[in-house]
């Protein structure tokens, strides 16, 4: 999906780091490594490569094709190429004809340009032991890439339900994440592949909700959201709201390339309405975190705020304050703010309300499940 960020808060903001977890792997022989963005809200897997036309910063070097002996162009008569994007044609280029060449853009308007390939992946071992190569997966070389991209990584590494994703391309039967606190630097765990148990904190029980297909749509995990709570008030709004319809709009996804989680303006309207009357604290119309709903926090400490809560199918998830308020400094005045907005028809339950927890896709078996977790000790 790759659509909304945390705001960048000056000069003490929280969140202090990019909303994202990524995935360090290598491609190539001999290895090449990449930095990928996890984007379970769409399908292609791509970094930027060699030579790079329009390109925006990283640490690491350019992938560079002519520096791997595995290394294949993959023509634009398979099926890889034509049938799984939604834009791609055969190009000429200096390693061949009929090459490959795609154009994949994401719901905040960026884009990547390039051709898809086929090479060796080289994956890290648990705890950082070992590690498995995976010949002939199939990846976008970027050459033209624009938009809302993190600065210190190379690409995204999708996730999401097409033929292209990466647990798709691999064939594993559930993969799982578990994303640090957004204000810290320790790194985010991704598992692809491992038994489905979830690792969580002593005593906190895992819950469950179906994935629901949505035919008209490949690439997303659609939930059941049933309802949303905010302090001790259940919104009053009619469970088909956030059903998906007949026609593939609509309906609620679970995405980790989305921070903040939005939903539609009538939705949102009341639970800005409920948080305004529960608040008890003074409404600040922030300039730095336009248009988040903000409060003033008195000098002596952290109030307390209402409780936000998601009814899923099967599923309860009660979120703890950092994962829907962040707080930051504004002209000598102490701010906390809600990180959920309104956007579309969709409802999207971002990454920042997945700090804290392993979530688990279970592929096989059609299920989400999540449990509270110390994410760094996975």
């Amino acid at each position: 999906m790759l659509r909304a960020w945390i705001p960048d808060l000056t000069p003490t903001a929280s969140p202090t780091r990019s909303t994202w977890c990524t995935c360090d792997l290598s491609i190539g022989t001999p290895p090449q490594p990449v930095h990928l963005s996890l984007d379970t809200g769409s399908d292609l897997v791509w970094t930027q490569c060699q030579p790079c036309q329009v390109c925006f910063d990283q640490a690491l070097p350019y992938f560079d094709p002519f520096n791997s002996s595995t290394f294949s162009v993959l023509p634009c008569h398979q099926p890889m190429c034509q049938q799984n994007l939604d834009w791609s044609s055969c190009g000429k280029q200096y390693w061949g004809n009929q090459t490959c060449v795609y154009v994949y853009d994401y719901a905040d308007n960026s884009i990547t340009a390039g051709h898809l390939d086929t090479d060796t992946f080289t994956f890290a071992g648990a705890d950082g032991v070992g590690s498995a190569s995976v010949p002939g997966l199939a990846f976008g070389c970027g050459l033209f890439n624009n938009g809302n991209f993190q600065s210190n990584g190379t690409g995204i590494a999708g996730f999401g339900r097409g033929a292209l994703s990466l647990p798709s391309q691999l064939n594993v039967g559930n993969f799982s994440h578990c994303f640090t606190p957004m204000t810290g630097s320790e790194p985010s765990a991704v598992l692809l592949g491992v038994p489905t148990n979830l690792y969580g904190n002593i005593g906190d029980v895992v819950q469950s909700t179906p994935l629901i297909q949505n035919t008209a749509s490949r690439n997303e995990y659609y939930l059941s959201l049933k309802g949303i709570t905010v302090g001790s008030t259940r919104l009053q709004v009619p469970e088909s709201v956030f059903a998906l319809k007949q026609d593939g709009t609509g309906g609620t996804i679970i995405d980790s390339g989305t921070g903040m989680t939005s939903l539609p303006q009538d939705v949102y309207n009341l639970l800005h309405d409920a948080f305004v009357a529960q608040a008890r604290l003074p409404v600040y119309n922030s300039t730095t975190a336009a248009p988040q709903l903000c409060f003033l926090v008195p000098p002596q400490g952290k109030p307390d705020v209402p409780k936000l809560v998601l009814h899923l199918e099967g599923a309860t998830l009660d979120l703890p304050r950092e994962n829907y308020m962040f707080e930051f400094e504004e002209a000598g005045r102490n701010i906390t703010c809600l990180a959920v907005s309104a956007w579309g028809d969709l409802t999207i339950i971002g990454n920042y309300q997945q700090q804290s927890m392993h979530v688990l896709y279970d592929l096989a078996n059609s299920l989400l499940s999540f449990v509270p977790a110390q994410c760094d000790r996975l």
